[in-house]
This record gives C-alpha cells, sequence and structure tokens, in this order.
C-alpha cells in the first residue's frame, strides 16, 4: 500500500504573503501566516496547527523559522527548502533597521510604503524599472500583510538567534536555493548553511531576493523535482 507523500508547508517572508508563491505550480501547499512576536511562539503555533509530517519551504524569515521549526521537532520535518535566507544572528544594524520601521508604524507608516522604500534591494534595480507587474505585486503583499502582522514580524525578527551552529543536527534533506543578485541574503550565506548540514544541496539561480516570485516556474520546477528525487 503507498503511503500519501507529506503536506508541504511554504512560509513567505517578511511584509510578503502567499502571493509569493502564486505561480509556482504548488498547487494544494499549506500556507500559514507568520504573525507571532517571537519566533519561539512562531514554531509553537505552527506545531499546533499543522499536521504531524510535513514538508517545509522557508523564504528569508519563513526560512528562519523553518529552520527553527526542525530544530525544535526534526522528526515532524520530513524536508526542508531554504530560500533566500540567513542562519546567522542579527547584526546591530539590522536590530537597528528594524526598529526604525517599528517607530514609523507607531508614527503612522503604513507597511506597503516601508515595503516600497526597499523596492530594489528586494527586486533589484532592473526589475523595479521593467516589471511593473512585480513592483505591484510586492508593494501589494505588503498592503496585505497589514500593520498588525508586519508590527509582529519585526518583534519577531529582533527575537533571532543565531542558527548556524546548531544545523548540524538536523537530519532531513536539505534543499538551499540563493539568488546571485540578492543583495540581503547574498549566496555566501546560503553556502554557510549548506556547509554546516549533514544532507543538503545548494542551487543558486539568476534571481533577486523576491526569488520564487521573479523566477516562478524555475523555482517550482526545482522544488518538485527535489521532492521527487528525496521521495517526499
Amino acid at each position: 500500500m503507498s503511503v500519501a507523500a507529506p503536506p508541504l508547508v511554504l512560509l513567505a517572508g517578511m511584509n510578503c504573503t502567499a502571493d509569493l508563491w502564486a505561480d509556482g505550480g504548488l498547487d494544494g501547499a499549506i500556507r500559514p501566516l507568520l504573525d507571532r512576536p517571537t519566533i519561539t511562539d512562531q514554531v509553537a503555533a505552527l506545531l499546533d496547527g499543522l499536521p504531524d509530517r510535513f514538508v517545509v519551504v522557508g523564504h528569508s524569515l519563513g526560512g528562519i523559522v523553518g529552520m527553527a521549526l526542525a530544530l525544535a521537532a526534526p522528526s515532524r520535518v520530513a524536508g526542508l527548502c531554504l530560500v533566500s535566507t540567513n542562519a546567522k544572528a542579527p547584526t546591530d544594524a539590522q536590530r537597528a533597521g528594524w526598529g526604525d520601521w517599528l517607530a514609523q508604524l507607531d508614527e503612522g507608516g503604513e507597511p506597503r510604503g516601508l515595503q516600497e522604500s526597499i523596492l530594489s534591494p528586494l527586486l533589484g534595480e532592473a526589475l523595479v524599472r521593467d516589471r511593473p507587474d512585480l513592483v505591484q505585486r510586492t508593494l501589494s503583499m505588503g498592503e496585505e500583510t497589514g500593520l498588525e502582522r508586519l508590527r509582529a514580524q519585526l518583534r519577531m525578527q529582533l527575537t533571532r538567534t543565531d542558527l548556524l551552529a546548531r544545523l548540524p543536527d538536523l537530519p532531513m534533506p536539505t534543499l538551499v536555493v540563493s539568488g546571485l543578485d540578492d543583495v540581503i541574503c547574498p549566496p555566501h550565506f546560503h553556502t554557510e548553511i549548506v556547509s554546516a548540514m549533514p544532507d543538503a544541496r545548494l542551487v543558486t539561480l539568476d534571481a533577486g531576493h523576491l526569488l520564487p516570485l521573479e523566477r516562478p516556474r524555475e523555482f517550482g520546477r526545482l522544488v518538485r523535482s527535489w521532492m521527487s528525487q528525496q521521495r517526499l
């Protein structure tokens, strides 16, 4: 008797929504919201609500939560795909930036406007100039995220710790996907992750930080192929 494949869980990055994955052909996946103020609380909420066993695909902050989730309950995570992410502790500059965004939200700022302020790092100057459709979708994701969820995500960022030293404890097959032009989580972040893990494969695509939005079909094919090879 065949055993059903574990469901796919997609965790989008900060100020992003399920639209990040919309064109990748990853139909039927579970798309939880990241809306808790600490990594620990978010992991607990996910473990409480997800099936007994699943495959995690996490982008940026979603990848960080995915790593923490796998470390908290490795027997429940059948496979892990980490995209445009970072396993290291935040820098002082990052903490200051998140604190500044929280202050702007408290002063009446909006998630869409904050998203607009980092369009070039998210998409790259060429796409900002030539792909108004991707620009609009990126801004709309910020608008849909909303004030309270972005505030929780910023607070969650501030609770991050170093995960890199703990990654050798993760036994599950792992696919790490990096964007060649990602200035937020550059390729060497992903090389560090793969080097630390016992069963990890690195693929680098010609893309920026919002890789699943920019290269959806290529990304979706890559994930489906990896899952098939791992018999997930």
